[in-house]
């Protein structure tokens, strides 16, 4: 089965999502604003492309399901 390149784009980000989460949960750390500021714009986009990864998964695999 070959992965579509949007659908790996949206692992990785997921995976970054879910490690820092990890990190707030067990340390209180929040490493995307640790590194672009609490809530700046850049720190947004992340947790926005993180959600809207999440969304994109989600769909794909209701798709996958009713083929």
């Amino acid at each position: 089965m070959k992965i579509k390149p949007m659908d790996m784009f949206c692992m990785v980000i997921l995976i970054i999502g879910g490690l820092n989460w990890g990190l707030v949960g067990l340390f209180n750390f929040d490493l995307v604003a640790g590194i672009f500021g609490s809530m700046s714009f850049l720190s947004r986009i992340v947790y926005d492309l993180v959600g809207l990864c999440a969304i994109y998964l989600i769909f794909s695999l209701m798709m996958k399901d009713n083929k």
